[in-house]
Order: C-alpha cells, then sequence, then structure tokens
C-alpha cells in the first residue's frame, strides 16, 4: 500500500502537552503545522494530581492535556497518531516517515519526551503487567487492600506511593539511597501517611513469580528474610529520554542521550528544534516543557521567515 504523503511548515513530533502547546502557537504564525504522535497527551496522561500548572489549582493530567489540546484545535492543526521510526534532511527539507506516511517538512519540532527506565532484574519483563507495573495511575485500583511496593526515591516516586496509598493496605517504598528525596509537599505527606513505610539503602535483585508477582528479592534482609512479599512493584528510577530521531540526523546530544539546545530551542541542525523532557534541561516539568515548545515554534516562524 502506498505512503500517503504531508508537507508542511512544521512537522511536530510528539503529542504530549509540548507538543500540542507548540502546534497551537506555530498555527498562531500562520505556519501549516502537522503534529504526529504514538500517545496523545504524553505521560503526564498517567499523573493522578497535577497542582503546578499555572491557571489550574487542581486537575489530572488527562485533564490538563485535554485542555490543552482543545486549546490547540482552536487553530488549523493537523494531529496524527502516527510512530515516526525515521528521519533524514535533504537539502533544506526535512522528510520523516511512518509505517503509513511520508512527511516534508521545512522546520522540526522534536517533543518526543521519555519513557520509564527498567530495574533490569530477572523477571521484570516476564510479569510487566502481570505485578510488575511503572504507571500507578493506570494500575492502583487493581490493588485495594494489597500490600505494594515502589522502586525509587524522586519525587515521582514519592507521588506514586501516595496514590497507591489510597488503595493499598501497605506501600513500602524500597530506594537504593540513604534517603529519598521529594518534594517537601509530598515528603510531608509521605511522613503523615499511615501505610506507607521506606526501606533505604536496599535494591531489589530479582523478581520471582509463575503468571504473576509473588515476592521480590532483596539484596539485603528486611525483617530478617532477603525476600519480600508483594503484591504488586511499581517501578519509578527515572526515565530515558526519546532521541533516537535526533541520532539518525546527528544532532547533538549529552551523556544521558538528551537533545542539547540552546536558550532558543535550536539544535546544531539548522531548522531542526527540541522541548520538553527530552532535552538536556535539569528541570523538566510540563509548564517548562511548554514554555520551550512555544520558543521552538517562535524560532522555528523566523527561521522559516529568512528562508523566504
Amino acid at each position: 500500500m502506498a505512503k500517503k504523503n504531508y508537507s508542511c511548515d512544521v512537522l511536530i513530533i510528539g503529542t504530549g502537552v509540548t507538543g500540542l502547546a507548540t502546534a497551537m502557537y506555530s498555527a498562531r504564525f500562520n505556519l501549516k503545522t502537522i503534529v504526529v504522535g504514538d500517545l496523545e497527551g504524553g505521560t503526564i496522561t498517567q499523573t493522578d494530581e497535577v497542582s503546578n500548572y499555572p491557571g489550574f489549582k487542581n486537575l489530572t493530567g488527562t485533564e490538563l492535556a485535554n485542555k490543552i489540546k482543545e486549546h490547540a484545535m482552536e487553530y488549523d492543526i493537523t494531529i496524527l497518531g502516527e510512530f515516526i521510526d525515521r528521519i533524514s534532511k535533504e537539502g533544506e527539507v526535512f522528510k520523516a516517515e511512518s509505517s503509513t506516511s511520508i512527511f516534508e517538512a521545512k522546520t522540526v519540532i522534536l517533543t518526543t519526551g521519555t519513557k520509564a527506565k527498567e530495574l533490569g532484574v530477572p523477571g521484570e519483563k516476564e510479569l510487566m503487567g502481570r505485578g510488575v507495573h511503572t504507571c500507578a495511575l493506570c494500575d492502583a485500583p487493581f490493588y485495594k487492600n494489597k500490600i505494594l511496593g515502589v522502586v525509587g526515591g524522586s519525587d515521582s516516586a514519592a507521588k506514586e506511593a501516595l496514590l497507591l496509598s489510597r488503595h493499598a493496605e501497605k506501600v513500602y517504598i524500597i530506594y537504593r539511597g540513604e534517603s529519598i528525596r521529594p518534594e517537601p509537599v509530598n515528603g510531608k505527606k509521605i511522613k503523615e501517611s499511615k501505610n506507607i513505610k521506606i526501606i533505604n539503602n536496599t535494591n531489589i535483585v530479582k523478581i520471582v513469580g509463575e503468571g504473576k508477582l509473588d515476592h521480590v528479592v532483596l539484596d539485603k534482609p528486611y525483617n530478617g528474610s532477603k525476600e519480600f512479599k508483594l503484591d504488586g512493584v511499581f517501578i519509578e528510577i527515572g526515565h530515558i529520554p526519546l532521541s533516537d530521531l535526533a541520532k539518525q540526523l546527528k544532532v547533538n546530544l549529552n551523556e544521558k542521550g538528551e537533545v542539547k539546545v540552546n536558550r532558543n530551542s535550536e539544535t546544531n541542525i539548522l531548522g531542526f528544534f527540541a522541548a520538553g523532557d527530552v532535552i538536556d534541561t535539569e528541570f523538566k516539568q510540563a509548564i517548562t516543557g511548554v514554555a520551550e515548545g512555544v520558543t521552538a515554534s517562535y524560532f522555528a516562524y523566523q527561521y522559516i521567515q529568512n528562508k523566504s
């Protein structure tokens, strides 16, 4: 079957909140704008509570993504649910391909974000979705009155544990470091919780079960045993930038694989911009990603104007 062909001024790869906000601004500059991605709304849709996005005191990640999409759709943009797996630059034109479509664009803005890291221990892949999870919002309701573990020590891990504690009988935060590092407000909630317990300086080295999780194996004894009975374990140990397309274009990346950009969201490849969690910033939030995307759209507009 022949692939569909599209052409545009700006091709935004990634349909999370960063990509959707970027598209809104690109369209406001009267640029022909296409947004392509395989996860509409992005990873924030897995967040139960967003209380730090200006203008909204409290809402879910899905609600925030829907509001930004609704606003973006007030403008003339095209959103396609496809996965781009190849990209090249021929002269001054970018060519991107999915399994069904070919896109030609004057500029590209990469907003692909990240994916969750895995522990990389025996049993993890085999039991993924059968007791091993990466999204508390998605799977917490299946574990009412159960015993759960959260692996990680970041603020994200703390928020996962707090969400799970609404459903579970007990939640254990298992962290390899000396102490977890949540934002103060979430650290306070953890301390005040009656059913969250922290196990520090400890790693899970194996996940065990036949068809579903039975227990995990720790690298040191807890309550006299390395075997630790859990009904479910949620992995929250960080994320990997989805920068493979940038690599194909030989865009400069840092040691983490994040895309290097300047304050204008520009990369070393002319006409190729990046924004959001995929770039080399330390502080990653929905609001910062949206701001970076809006910046990228402006300088993409300037780039196109200068070429005219």
